[in-house]
């Protein structure tokens, strides 16, 4: 019954030598030996194979754009209001499908796993995620920090929980009384899961949401200085700036093309539903595939007593998502544990990676679940706020039955309620004038 409400599918049993003792994944497991357990070759990207994945991509986009204008162009569609808007609406819904595998390929670029040459992973990256409006070199910096902290309450910069103090003061409700508020109204849980996932990500670049005040590298900025756009902002270091001014000429490259395409064609119409419509999509996936593998019941958040690299990356999920997850998004959803671990693993051997550490993680291996609607549901309800439960902790293996308690044994696991208002600024960060530089 539990893991139907929870959408896990049944996990493999563990066996007794796998449980988890001391804070270690188990007592014989160390990150070099799940390294060792992985073939050498899933660590060497191979350029012919991500060229071709990219190839491959490319002229599935090529080929929707193709379909698009020759539909358009039938007569039944032209004289067809609904045959129309049924085609741009498909058109719309598989290109941005297709544009978030390319999103994905340069998502690999930014951790170099496209090629062993640096330069070339940052031109293709570049390239990619521009033509996406997301800066490049902006994104690739504060990712690369959410994967070196991953699940530390203080220093992980994306999706980080509130504490049981924070989450009352956001709701209006005594700390005191939290377990005796209910939950959200069918109809505020759907408003509220469709603000996200229509303008999560791109009011994440802008005012960096979901992020702790104390993870921020320079801090105290007011919320007009945590934008991806700035390069003296709060999120980067001073070495940093020539590489975000790079990626804001990127995005600015690929908005003036499109205002070209419209000059060309004279339609805004046209370049709503054959770019607009499939980068929402975009983002919609980025959002929902980001969010569901952080956030759910089971999977603990840390303190700084408590995290280690190998507990972070290891408290996340794959999900399946069927050939969409596989073919056209590379994997990143269901092998998205190896990626944490070993995020310089191409896409192409994830899956090969995986079934070589799986086994190895014994309950820090959290399963696979669902990529659906009713996971997003779950994720709302359920995993509101964060706080400490020893009972939990024993039952993941942080403690042992009569071990006394300890902060570096201690995991925050989530707790459920009601959604606070929409956040519009990176917690701690106030709209105020200053003299920041």
């Amino acid at each position: 019954m539990e893991s139907q409400r929870t959408g896990f599918q049944t996990q493999r049993e563990v066996h007794p030598t796998e449980l988890v003792e001391g804070g270690r994944l188990n007592t014989e497991i160390s990150v070099q030996e799940l390294r060792d357990a992985i073939p050498d070759y899933c660590f060497q990207p191979s350029l012919f194979w991500s060229t071709f994945y990219l190839a491959r991509d490319l002229t599935y986009s090529i080929i929707l754009l193709g379909g698009l204008y020759y539909s358009l162009h039938t007569e039944f569609v032209r004289n067809s209001t609904i045959a129309y808007y049924i085609v741009v609406n498909v058109y719309g819904c598989c290109q941005g499908i297709v544009w978030t595998g390319l999103w994905v390929i340069a998502h690999d670029c930014g951790h170099s796993g496209f090629s062993t040459t640096g330069l070339l992973n940052d031109m293709v990256g570049f390239v990619l995620h521009s033509s996406l409006l997301a800066p490049y070199f902006a994104w690739k910096s504060t990712h690369r920090r959410h994967h070196i902290y991953a699940n530390h309450i203080e220093k992980d910069l994306n999706y980080v929980p509130p504490q049981r103090s924070e989450y009352a003061a956001k709701i209006g409700h005594a700390a005191e009384v939290l377990d005796e508020v209910g939950q959200d109204a069918p109809i505020v849980l759907f408003l509220r899961i469709l603000l996200q996932q229509a303008i999560g990500w791109n009011w994440y670049i802008l005012s960096n949401i979901t992020c702790p005040p104390s993870a921020v590298i320079k801090q105290g900025m007011s919320a007009w200085r945590h934008s991806h756009f700035d390069p003296w902002g709060a999120l980067f270091r001073d070495s940093e700036k020539y590489a975000i001014l790079l990626s804001n000429l990127g995005c600015f490259a690929t908005m003036a093309a499109l205002y070209q395409l419209y000059r060309v064609i004279g339609s805004f119409e046209v370049v709503f539903w054959v770019y607009i419509v499939p980068w929402t999509w975009v983002n919609h996936w980025i959002v929902m595939i980001t969010y569901l593998h952080h956030t759910h019941p089971s999977v603990p958040k840390y303190t700084s007593e408590s995290w280690t690299f190998l507990r972070g990356a290891t408290a996340t999920i794959d999900r399946d998502f069927g050939i969409i997850g596989t073919h056209f998004m590379h994997h990143i959803s269901s092998d998205h544990v190896t990626h944490h671990l070993f995020s310089r693993i191409p896409h192409y051997y994830s899956p090969v990676a995986s079934k070589a550490i799986i086994p190895l993680l014994g309950k820090h291996y959290h399963g696979r679940a669902k990529f659906r609607y009713e996971d997003l549901q779950i994720a709302f309800r359920d995993c509101q706020w964060v706080e400490g439960d020893e009972e939990k902790d024993r039952r993941f293996g942080l403690r042992k039955e009569n071990q006394t308690a300890s902060s570096r044994d201690e995991a925050l696991w989530y707790r459920g309620g009601v959604s606070p208002s929409p956040e519009y600024k990176m917690r701690g960060s106030e709209f105020v004038k200053n003299k920041e530089v």
